[in-house]
């Protein structure tokens, strides 16, 4: 029997060893590169369409139906003429759909806003009505009570 000298064994273990670390390192280089795939969690913020908000209803201040400090009826204003509203204190004048403290208001004219009378004088509840219309708007008329409606020339 022959005997395998320890060079011959120590050679072959290196050149093992060497085969060995050659293929470790060619699968490392081969293999898919270490991105873990894992659960990802989206985030997602919902926005809702926009909606029309509901404005509740303005309530109009109750009319008086005794006032004391009632301004005296205006003088000059005649059909065809223009008016101003003045001595509300800022408050306005509730323009109503017909002449009389009992029928629906309209809309508040604003001190110092300008309107054509269209009708009147009519007496009703102890005022004098005049029948105001809008010069930029036809649409935009109703009843307003004299004495807060001062006289002025055609704008």
């Amino acid at each position: 029997m022959r005997r395998i000298p320890i060079i011959e064994i120590i050679g072959s273990i290196l050149v093992g060893l060497g085969l060995f670390l050659f293929v470790i390192f060619v699968l490392n280089v081969l293999r898919p590169s270490g991105t873990s795939v894992g659960v990802v969690t989206v985030m997602l913020d919902v926005i809702y369409a926009p909606t029309e908000t509901p404005i509740p209803p303005t309530p109009l201040p109750v009319t008086p139906t005794i006032a004391l400090d009632v301004p005296p009826p205006a003088s000059g204003i005649s059909e065809g003429g223009y008016v101003q509203i003045s001595g509300t204190g800022g408050d306005g004048l509730r323009v109503r759909e017909g002449p009389g403290l009992d029928r629906e208001p309209l809309f508040v004219g604003l001190e110092s806003e300008i309107f054509q009378i269209i009708d009147g004088p009519h007496e009703a509840d102890g005022y004098t009505w005049w029948h105001l219309s809008a010069p930029y708007d036809e649409t935009i008329h109703g009843w307003a009570v004299s004495n807060y409606l001062a006289f002025v020339e055609a704008p």
